[in-house]
């Protein structure tokens, strides 16, 4: 898919023609700058590289450097592969908000917010162990046996137990546009996109 690299600004609301309010999320989208072209004869397929948000030119390393020298741009912190634009991109060529001028829907990729470890009722929805009619006391929010011991005397592959929660690689697809803001570099979509503000965003047509 065609799109560019963003991040996230905060959520906000709109209130549209018939008043209804709004929840919609905030998002820088580009400039980027095209840092390598990938082609089917020296790569073995076709696309593109951009580089977005520039990166302080003592925390990146000489490969660095010279990967960006090469697109004629300074160092970026975030770098992303794209297919099927409309036309092809140059090394060096910027790829702003113009590409989303005529698209109603986007699809927006992140790194949803880190929970930390966390029991079975909240990562999982559990309800918990009944009350404590029959002097059960200390089992509330524990989740049960989690198998037997005569047959099949272990613990079955992908129970859900308690554990590491959140920081995955979230896609959410179909997000509404409600406006454009090209001279700001911002977009405002309806609803929420996973991350925390300033986290980076992948956004596809």
């Amino acid at each position: 898919m065609a799109g560019i690299i963003g991040k996230k600004i905060g959520m906000t609301s709109v209130f549209s023609a018939e008043g209804k309010n709004i929840p919609c999320t905030v998002l820088e989208a580009g400039p980027c700058v095209v840092t390598q072209v990938k082609t089917i004869e020296k790569d073995g397929y076709k696309s593109f590289q951009i580089a977005f948000d520039d990166k302080k030119d003592k925390q990146s390393n000489k490969p660095e450097k010279g990967h960006f020298k090469k697109a004629n741009t300074t160092p970026k912190r975030k770098v992303a592969e794209f297919h099927d634009y409309d036309k092809d991109l140059n090394l060096g060529e910027v790829v702003t908000l113009d590409l989303f001028s005529e698209v109603k829907f986007v699809d927006v990729t992140g790194i949803s917010k880190g929970k930390g470890f966390q029991g079975v009722v909240k990562r999982h929805g559990f309800s918990g162990v009944g009350g404590q009619t029959h002097g059960q006391d200390n089992r509330l929010r524990a989740p049960g046996s989690v198998g037997a011991s005569s047959y099949p005397s272990r613990v079955f592959k992908g129970m859900r137990m308690a554990g590491r929660m959140g920081n995955d690689n979230v896609k959410i697809l179909n997000l509404e546009v409600i406006k454009l803001i090209p001279e700001q570099n911002l977009m405002i979509v309806k609803g929420s996109v996973p991350g925390s503000k300033g986290s980076y965003l992948i956004i596809e047509r």
